[in-house]
Formats: C-alpha cells, sequence, structure tokens
C-alpha cells in the first residue's frame, strides 16, 4: 500500500474529529487545521527537516512523514533572529533555529481538495535579517475568503539564511549550493506547494509567489534562476528594486581582501573565538549556540564586516536580476510590479548629498523635486531617495519585460492611513501590506476607517485578481493594462482612489533613468 493510500485509510479509522476541525493529507502525512469564519487554515506544517546541528548551514532536508494526524493549529516559530524594535509587522511567536514551517489558508468548501482554486503564495520582507510569516498582518484568511488558496512560509534569515566558510565550501554537502540557505528554504517550499496545494484546494499549476522587500527581491532571484522553473505562474514583486548597482552583492568568494561570503563568514568566526577553516572548525561552528551566532544582528546592525547577506553562489545566483531580464533569461510569466510613494530611506544630509546624484543635470532635478528652493529636504530627500531605490527600478523591470514582449504592470501605492495624514506625506516602505492582506483593521485599531477599508478593499481585490486571472482588475476600479513604455500607464492607489493613467512621476523617473548607471 502506498504511504497515501496508507495516510488515508489511518484517517478512516482515527475516530471522529471535532465539527470545528479539518483533516488534509499532505504529501507528508495528515494534518488537522481549524475552521473559522467559512476558512480552514492549517499552520505550522514543516516542509523541511529542522537546520540545526549538522543541518546547520546545509540545504533543506525533506522531513520525516508521519501517519497520525499531526495538529496545524498554531505558528511554528519563526526563524532565529534578533526582533527588530518599531517593526511594522511584529513577530508573533519567539523565534527559533527549529523554523522551516508552511501556514495555508484555505476556504473551508474547498479544503477538501475537489477543488482547483488560484495559489498565492507569500514571501515576507525584514532584510534578509527580520521576519517572519506569523505576523498577524499577514494572515491568510481574508485571501480565502475571497476564492484563493493562499500561503505562507518560514525562510532562515541572517547568518543562518546567508552564511560561507571555506570550510563549508570544503565539505560541500549538498553538490554546490552552498551560502544561500535562505532561496534553498524559498525554493524547497514552493516545491511543497507544487506537491500539496491541490490537496488543500489548490492548483499547483495556477500559482502567484508575491513578496515585499527582500521577499520582493527574492521574487527577483525566483524569477531569474533556473532551480525554481516551473514553480509559480505569476509573481508580485513589492518595493523588491531590481535596477543593477544600488545594492552591491557580494561572490560566495573572493580573493584576499576582497568583500565576500566566505570574508564575512571568517570574520564572524574569529569573533566567535573559532579559528581555522578544517572540518573541526565548521564543528565548532555548528557547536556555537543560536544566540551566538545571531550576535545582535537585525536590520539596524546588518552592515558588518561579520555578515554577507545574499551571494552569488554560481548556482541559484549567479548574477544580477536585471542582467538576466536583460538577456531574456527568466522565468516569462506575468509580473506586476511597483513601489510605495515613499518608499526607500533617507537618513538626513544636506540638500548637495541629496541632489549630487543627478550630476550636471543638477538643476533639472531640483527645479522637479524642489521647484521653490524653499522645500522641506526631509521630503525632496525621501523622494529622490525612493526613486532612486524603488519606484524607478520597478518601472525599469517592467520596460525591460515588456520591451522582450512579456507581461508586465506597473503599480504604485500612494494610500496614506487617515490617522497618520497629518504626520506623513505619502507611504511609507511596507505600509500597502495591510491593504493587500485586507488586514488593514488589524494593522490600525481604533484608528482604522471606512475610507481606509475602501482602500484595502481595492487594493486586496487588484492582488486577488492578478492571481486568478493575470490582469490586475478591482470591481468597480478601472482594469491596468499591460506595461507599454510609449504609454506609461501605472496603477496608482490613492487617497482618492485608484486611478489608471499616465505615470505622473514621468518626467522625474526619466531623470533618474537618466543619470543612473545603465
Amino acid at each position: 500500500m502506498s504511504y497515501r493510500a496508507l495516510a488515508a485509510a489511518l484517517l478512516l479509522t482515527a475516530g471522529p474529529v471535532m465539527a470545528a476541525d479539518r483533516t488534509v493529507v499532505t504529501h507528508d502525512g495528515p494534518v488537522v487545521g481549524e475552521v473559522a469564519g467559512g476558512v480552514v487554515a492549517f499552520k505550522g506544517i514543516p516542509f523541511a527537516k529542522p537546520p540545526v546541528g549538522p543541518l546547520r548551514w546545509r540545504a533543506p532536508q525533506s522531513p520525516t512523514p508521519w501517519t497520525s494526524s499531526r495538529p496545524a493549529k498554531d505558528y511554528g516559530p519563526d526563524c532565529m533572529q534578533q526582533p527588530f524594535p518599531g517593526d511594522a509587522a511584529p513577530l508573533g511567536v519567539k523565534p527559533a533555529e527549529d523554523c522551516l514551517y508552511m501556514n495555508v489558508w484555505a476556504p473551508e468548501s474547498a479544503a477538501k481538495g475537489k477543488t482547483k482554486l488560484p495559489v498565492m503564495v507569500w514571501i515576507y520582507g525584514g532584510g534578509f535579517v527580520n521576519g517572519g510569516s506569523s505576523p498577524t498582518v499577514y494572515a491568510g484568511d481574508r485571501f480565502a475568503r475571497d476564492g484563493v488558496v493562499m500561503i505562507s512560509f518560514n525562510y532562515r534569515v541572517g547568518r543562518f539564511g546567508f552564511f560561507a566558510h571555506p570550510a563549508l565550501t570544503a565539505e560541500n554537502a549538498d553538490g554546490g549550493l552552498l551560502g544561500n540557505y535562505a532561496y534553498m528554504d524559498q525554493i524547497a517550499a514552493l516545491k511543497w506547494v507544487r506537491e500539496n496545494a491541490a490537496a488543500f484546494g489548490g492548483d499547483p499549476d495556477n500559482v502567484t509567489i508575491f513578496g515585499e522587500s527582500a521577499g520582493g527581491m527574492s521574487i527577483h532571484t525566483l524569477l531569474t534562476t533556473p532551480m525554481a522553473k516551473g514553480l509559480f505562474q505569476k509573481a508580485i514583486i513589492q518595493s523588491g528594486a531590481g535596477r543593477s548597482g544600488l545594492f552591491p552583492i557580494p561572490k560566495l568568494s573572493g580573493a584576499p581582501g576582497e568583500r565576500s561570503g566566505e570574508a564575512a563568514g571568517l570574520a564572524f568566526a574569529e569573533k566567535a573565538g573559532v579559528k581555522g577553516t578544517d572540518a573541526a572548525s565548521l564543528a565548532a561552528l555548528r557547536a556555537l549556540s543560536a544566540e551566538q551566532v545571531t550576535d545582535g544582528l537585525n536590520m539596524a546592525t546588518a552592515f558588518t564586516p561579520t555578515y554577507a547577506g545574499p551571494m552569488l553562489d554560481g548556482k541559484i545566483f549567479s548574477r544580477e536580476a536585471m542582467v538576466a531580464y536583460r538577456a531574456g533569461e527568466w522565468a516569462k510569466v506575468p509580473v506586476l510590479v511597483g513601489a510605495t510613494s515613499a518608499d526607500g530611506f533617507f537618513f538626513g544630509g544636506q540638500r548637495d548629498q541629496v541632489f549630487a546624484s543627478f550630476g550636471d543635470r543638477r538643476k533639472e532635478a531640483e527645479a522637479l523635486y524642489d521647484p521653490t528652493g524653499a522645500g522641506d529636504i526631509k521630503v525632496y530627500g525621501w523622494k529622490v531617495a525612493a526613486d532612486r531605490a524603488m519606484i524607478e527600478p520597478a518601472r525599469l523591470v517592467a520596460k525591460t519585460i515588456a520591451g522582450q514582449g512579456g507581461k508586465a504592470y506597473v503599480y504604485r501605492f500612494s494610500y496614506v492611513a487617515e490617522s497618520l495624514r497629518p504626520v506623513l506625506w505619502g507611504a511609507p516602505h511596507a505600509t500597502e501590506i495591510p491593504y493587500v492582506f485586507d488586514t488593514a483593521d488589524v494593522r490600525y485599531g481604533q484608528a482604522y476607517t471606512p475610507a481606509d477599508a475602501a482602500a484595502a478593499k481595492v487594493t486586496h481585490a487588484y492582488w486577488v485578481n492578478f492571481a486568478k486571472t493575470g490582469v490586475p482588475s478591482a470591481p468597480g476600479a478601472p482594469t491596468l493594462p499591460a506595461y507599454d513604455a510609449a504609454k506609461d500607464i501605472v496603477l496608482d492607489i490613492t487617497p482618492e482612489g485608484a486611478k489608471v493613467g499616465p505615470d505622473p512621476l514621468k518626467a522625474r523617473l526619466d531623470l533618474i533613468e537618466a543619470t543612473s548607471p545603465q
């Protein structure tokens, strides 16, 4: 008897199940979720063995199958990290190194495995050093309510997700898979989705991946790596940058004195009191506690010689995404790409610093960003930073894809919660997420207004309908056409409603493009 047949037989003889529970048989074993409000949620399903002990800094390994019904009503631990104070999406559970877990939300009627609903898979941000799937604003019940099987998962962050060392390279336990363990987790999660989505009523041939910030950057990698080929059919990139050279990416290994993954790993090992590059040194590194490996790393402390972040490994991540896009070597699926209106980061400075990057076109830039010459540097400085880091790169991605005959769509999120309008001139980084998930009521609590609710309804609908049809649309709102550089049509979700038309930032973005490294 096959494992699947055995598990099904066990379910038939396991005795009565509470009416509020629902059991689904996954590829690895039966899981018991919880029904509420017409949605069934399954949380904390392992998609890999715990990456601890000898599996620290290894590619994810398939979980050990189980036969007894496994409770799946609580989130598994988020991946080990030092939480970031003031995070807009605080973790809902305590992080731990044992963290490779999956969550699924499905309509109650669909979780019998007899439907083929679109599947959406969320990849969280957090600068690759923070983040997890447990924040309440990431709950997928609103997607399930609207006919989507929504899935989220954890991937390793910080030095657990990105680490290289000569001893690891010499060990080569996974056939050349080194350094980018976070990306390996993401690919393993998508393979789990392909194998298991149907059991929850989802269509494994209609999967949309979507992610924000580091999650958006991960989407670029998944679109351009051959190792994720065929694992998804649509992609949404939220604030994922995309222009080469903006965020320098080190190689896994490099010459002495060169920034590289191995150089960062050696620097960390020395700080931790581990010397050498042999098997004993690797054993000593794996014997460090999770807290010692974290060593206070988070979004405020990530720029350190002891941490490299994503690295060019020659296998999963062999070149920057834009290089692959321009070569036509990407997944060729519909892509929705964009950013928030005040995206990016501006930490203060002088006027000269803001406009220096425009070179001999500085006067044009000043006329566009601060026409009176008396504006607030916190506003025009942030606009320049947002345009350079996120908004223009999103347009460049769409322009490159469209230029090859692909389907790309450009959005901008300019809505600011009513309670924040007295202090914010635009929508900062990550503020679109509660509207995408239709969880802005959770995010803003008593400050949540009918206008906020309307913005959440329309934003969420655009994402849902893109997953369902490949075209961004929403009831009562304009449909977004595929991007055409000559027309430059974008979707802008504003305080006055969703607008589709010529990009109001075109002059600014054209200047950014002209003064950026080509």
